[in-house]
């Protein structure tokens, strides 16, 4: 219990780097217009999301637990005009075990910070060649929310690490698809001059997917806890995570 909790105040010590952004609800419904391009909006929240689906190529064994705090950071995308940040964050907390006789690892994870939330899992299949280099399959669902939109976010991922040493360093292939549905909020319409026109009723969707590509490393400097750290790359943007976690 006492390893629990310290892990929950590890994750709201990361708290304040989120706040160092603006609302993610906020930043959206300030800069969200006419012109807006939401498709690529979508594709970045959804790597923000996708991020946290791997951090290893290794997976538990029953009765383990793998208990986590990630902080995630994504870089938008030159067709983001609606993100106003140079990032935009959001940390998560995960958990994950193996179910026992079909031999798969279930995973459920969940945010709840700068005006994002989320809440989602999945499943993982893991094997390993010679105990040394681990590979990891797994599909997740996640369903996301700010005051102002709604977003569906479905991933697929496979990874793969190797021991070395004290040192696990592995590499990803992911691929993230959200569907992205605004509320209805009014919008006032401004010309080029900054004339004011109608105010009307936004009620926008779009539905997208992208390509992530992972490299990262983990360390243990003691037994049952880890530190990681990891960089992705997608066409549009590029994304940080961090994070440390108990594996028992």
């Amino acid at each position: 219990m006492k390893k629990i909790l310290v892990l929950i105040f590890a994750f709201f010590a990361f708290a304040p780097f989120a706040k160092a952004s603006n609302n993610i609800a906020d930043d959206f419904r300030n800069h969200f217009g006419v012109h807006s391009n939401l498709s690529a909006y979508n594709k970045d929240i959804s790597s923000l999301i996708g991020i946290a689906d791997f951090h290893t190529g290794r997976g538990t064994t029953f009765p383990g637990f793998d208990i986590g705090v990630t902080m995630t950071a994504i870089k938008p995308s030159s067709s983001n005009n609606i993100s106003s940040e140079d990032y935009i964050y959001t940390g998560f907390l995960s958990a994950e075990t193996k179910i026992p006789v079909v031999g798969l690892g279930v995973v459920v994870r969940g945010t709840d910070m700068n005006g994002f939330e989320s809440l989602g899992g999945g499943l993982k299949y893991n094997f390993s060649v010679l105990d040394t280099v681990h590979f990891a399959l797994g599909a997740f669902y996640d369903r996301a929310k700010t005051e102002w939109y709604t977003q569906d976010h479905y991933s697929t991922s496979a990874s793969a690490s190797m021991n070395v040493l004290f040192l696990t360093p592995y590499v990803g292939i992911g691929y993230d698809y959200g569907e992205i549905k605004i509320h209805g909020f009014d919008v006032e319409w401004r010309d080029s001059y900054g004339n004011s026109f109608d105010i009307y009723t936004v009620d926008r969707s779009s539905s997208d997917g992208a390509v992530r590509y992972t490299a990262g490393v983990n360390f243990k400097p003691f037994p049952f806890v880890y530190v990681f750290a990891s960089y992705t790359k997608t066409a549009g943007n590029e994304g940080f995570q961090g994070g440390l976690g108990l594996n028992f």
